[in-house]
């Protein structure tokens, strides 16, 4: 169903009020949210350092570690989008936040103890991963039912500031907890603010519509395949999962060379190396503040490849960043990057939600993830072996163009003759 012009023009004038900021249950959410997005950022800190420090992990074993965080996306995310789509999205993520609380609380209790492995690292990562696996699509899906469909690039710009200042922040307060507490100690926060969400989310008084009834005869293979489906058949959504595949894939390869290019190419010091990095985060939260903004000047439709296209270009002068004040030219790149990636992110999603049947939001949303985040390990692979034949920069140079030119998949659809998504217009 699609709003009337005076519906969409009402919309615009309340979204020049106060808007999210006097929405209580968004808010609750956002606050609630961001106190657990810095908590998770401190265990990314922390984890890896106590399996090093306090048991003496070998290198695959870190690897091992890291993996085991991330296999979930793609073991359990379709399911995870069907199963969603059958309960109450707020208790499924009340529930999760639970688990995690304890998943997470387990480290720092068997480190007191004494009796903390990496086999107990391992379940750790994986259950915690299965629980973020289940909020993640369940958050995605949520906040449609929570606000008004004029705010929701406005929200969905405010979670993405959130994330953007928990990967700029939260290793910091990572680092100083650590050092305080040690790695285990360091990771209690994160289980209080896991803690502190629940508390949050427990409060919104918002109330969803019940999920529709099961249809008899319908296995979860079929309701996958279903949201599968939509995803793949839906002429717009089809072209914005390949375009943000693509880039992932492009910024995996960037992601493997950056370290690289700054320490043996710049021969920059690894303290400074943390700073410059920082950029891409700033940026991000640049993006997020003004992506609802940019959305309303520009087009909600439009926006979504003028930041792929237009915004990101510049971000490839990163690579050509040399010793001495032409090394600014790199945290000057990885900024614009990352605001013209949290623009886009913002962008999408809140179209993504916009077209997306009710019934279909949850699978949707983990299918889309489920493809888009399966390029990123692919992505760094595929830089470790460029940089190792081509070079570092070449590969580097070639990794940002990559990640502009996917931009391309959005720019030849329909959305390039579209200025607005009219709020909520579920299409085909």
């Amino acid at each position: 169903m699609t709003e009337t012009t005076g519906d969409l023009q009402d919309a615009e004038a309340e979204f020049d009020g106060p808007g999210l900021w006097r929405q209580r249950d968004f808010m609750l959410l956002w606050s609630g949210q961001t106190v657990s997005e810095m908590g998770s950022a401190v265990t990314q800190v922390a984890l890896p350092l106590l399996a090093v420090v306090a048991l003496g992990a070998s290198t695959f074993q870190v690897g091992l570690l890291t993996a085991a965080t991330t296999a979930a996306f793609a073991l359990i995310a379709l399911p995870a989008g069907a199963l969603v789509d059958r309960r109450s999205k707020r208790s499924i993520m009340i529930v999760c936040n639970v688990l995690r609380l304890l998943i997470i609380g387990s480290v720092p209790l068997a480190a007191a103890l004494g009796t903390v492995t990496m086999a107990q690292l391992y379940v750790v990562a994986v259950a915690a991963g299965a629980c973020t696996v289940f909020f993640d699509v369940s958050y995605q899906s949520y906040v449609p039912s929570l606000i008004r469909a004029d705010l929701q690039m406005d929200a969905n710009g405010k979670l993405g500031t959130t994330q953007a200042f928990a990967e700029l922040g939260g290793p910091s307060l990572g680092g100083g907890l650590v050092a305080a507490f040690g790695a285990a100690g360091a990771m209690t926060a994160d289980a209080i603010s896991y803690a502190v969400s629940v508390l949050s989310m427990s409060a919104i008084r918002t109330r969803e519509e019940p999920p529709p009834a099961r249809r008899e005869g319908r296995t979860l293979r079929s309701q996958i395949a279903e949201g599968l489906g939509f995803v793949v058949r839906h002429k717009i959504l089809r072209r914005v999962v390949a375009c943000t595949g693509t880039a992932n894939l492009f910024s995996g390869m960037t992601s493997a060379l950056a370290m690289v290019f700054l320490i043996r190419v710049l021969h920059m010091r690894p303290a400074l190396t943390g700073l410059i990095m920082a950029g891409s985060a700033i940026g991000g939260i640049a993006g997020g503040v003004f992506a609802g903004r940019l959305a309303k000047k520009i087009g909600s439709a439009r926006i979504i490849w003028v930041s792929m296209l237009v915004f990101s270009a510049p971000q490839v002068v990163a690579a050509a960043a040399e010793r001495g004040w032409g090394v600014l030219l790199f945290p000057l790149g990885w900024g614009i990057s990352g605001f013209a990636a949290m623009v886009y992110n913002v962008a999408q999603l809140s179209y993504r939600q916009s077209v997306t049947p009710p019934e279909l939001m949850g699978r949707m949303n983990a299918a889309v993830r489920w493809v888009v985040w399966g390029t990123l390990p692919f992505g760094g692979i595929l830089g470790g072996v460029l940089g190792t034949l081509i070079g570092v920069r070449p590969a580097l140079w070639l990794a940002l163009v990559g990640t502009w030119a996917a931009g391309w998949f959005v720019f030849f659809s329909p959305l390039r003759h579209m200025r607005d998504v009219p709020a909520r217009s579920v299409t085909r």
